[in-house]
């Protein structure tokens, strides 16, 4: 239910209306938590998915509904309240009260920071109108209105949103040239080799691809038309779109003692240094025991699992290891599938040819494995991920 009441009852709350806190409320009610949950949420939207924005969203009109994770009704009869349109401005974890931006003070038993992250702004690209990234459902709907006529879009960044962008739009028939400070996309994650893959994958689409080169100069205001790159080469372009990565939502946690450059620091099941006051998704750097270190950010899959975890913490459940991490990509009709911790790997093992466009890449140490990556084999990712998790017991 959308509300606007100023009520101070103590119970949960989720601040934050992403993937994270989504799960965090459908956990606690589903093990029969029954005190107040409230989400804020800084959107006019209630929950809902954020990976279709630059695949299916991007290339079919959709209403933000079809997106949302739970109809209206959900909320209403599981009494979790939305409080859409506010944002959290303060923390205040010893009291536990959190300000919101439209003056209320929300008191809590227990607090989720859940409010995921920020596109990083290109500041040579700043203020021009045909430039764009793409977060929320506002951003795909602007970008979907520009690749509706023919389009040379120029994508900053080959991560996997700005490949997925790509993907589309040149499926929608615009002309692309995909730019990348890195020798090849993803190289720092998969190595040079598979990174390689990716570069093909989109030539042969008919995508430019442009590697280790960054943005020098760009010309024409308030509109961009030019990009002169690095190596003096000029693309001409009608829109930019800017993925060269996100930071951690969290500049309103100033003052409460949690803050870190890499999000909220936490256990590897959500937990902050201040009692009842936990952190999932894009705005925590988790602690993951494979690595030894506080991890920031977070994909769809690990977002979702700790927000989970983090009520069964509320909860007082017992928690075991966190699962292997994953994420996917959907790229011309592609499935990528990615799992475990490539830069833990000494060997990479094959399976398939890469040509065909369905093969496994295993990576290996000390000749177990601790990552994979899947082109188009989706049922192998159950079995590789239990070879992972039984390779580190």
């Amino acid at each position: 239910m959308t509300s606007t009441s100023t009520s101070r009852t103590a119970g949960v709350a989720i601040l934050g209306g992403g993937l994270a806190g989504q799960r965090c409320a459908e956990t606690l009610r589903r093990h029969g938590y029954d005190g107040a949950i409230r989400i804020v949420c800084a959107e006019a939207h209630r929950p809902y998915d954020r990976p279709p924005l630059s695949k299916r969203a991007l290339r079919e009109p959709a209403d933000v509904g079809a997106l949302a994770f739970r109809p209206l009704a959900w909320y209403q009869e599981h009494a979790v309240e939305l409080l859409l349109g506010a944002s959290a401005t303060e923390l205040r974890p010893r009291e536990r009260a959190a300000r919101l931006s439209d003056g209320r003070t929300l008191r809590f038993d227990w607090a989720l920071i859940a409010t995921g992250s920020r596109p990083r702004p290109l500041p040579a690209l700043a203020g021009r109108e045909n430039v764009s990234t793409l977060r929320d459902f506002e951003d795909c709907q602007a970008l979907r209105e520009a690749l509706a006529q023919p389009t040379r879009l120029a994508v900053i960044g080959a991560g996997f949103v700005g490949q997925e962008v790509a993907a589309t739009a040149r499926g929608l028939g615009a002309e692309v040239t995909l730019i990348e400070a890195g020798p090849c996309p993803l190289a720092a994650i998969l190595g040079e080799g598979l990174g390689g893959w990716f570069s093909r994958l989109h030539r042969d689409e008919g995508v430019r691809v442009l590697c280790g080169v960054t943005v020098r100069r760009v010309r024409g205001r308030p509109r961009v038309r030019e990009l002169e790159l690095s190596d003096g080469r000029r693309v001409e372009v009608d829109h930019v779109v800017v993925g060269v990565g996100v930071t951690p939502a969290t500049s309103w946690l100033r003052g409460s003692g949690l803050l870190s450059d890499g999000g909220v620091p936490v256990d590897e099941h959500g937990r902050s240094r201040f009692a009842r006051v936990l952190a999932a998704g894009d705005a925590a750097a988790a602690y993951d025991p494979r690595r030894g270190r506080h991890v920031p950010g977070a994909h769809w899959e690990t977002a979702a699992r700790q927000g989970a975890r983090a009520a069964q913490v509320m909860l007082g459940r017992e928690l075991g290891p966190p699962p292997i991490s994953s994420f996917w990509s959907d790229q011309y009709g592609i499935r990528i599938q990615y799992v475990g911790h490539a830069r833990l790997g000494e060997r990479i093992v094959l399976d398939g040819d890469p040509e065909t466009r369905s093969f496994t890449a295993t990576f290996t140490r000390s000749g177990r494995p601790v990552a994979a990556l899947l082109i188009d084999r989706p049922r192998e990712l159950a079995p590789i991920r239990d070879l992972i998790e039984k390779g580190e017991s």
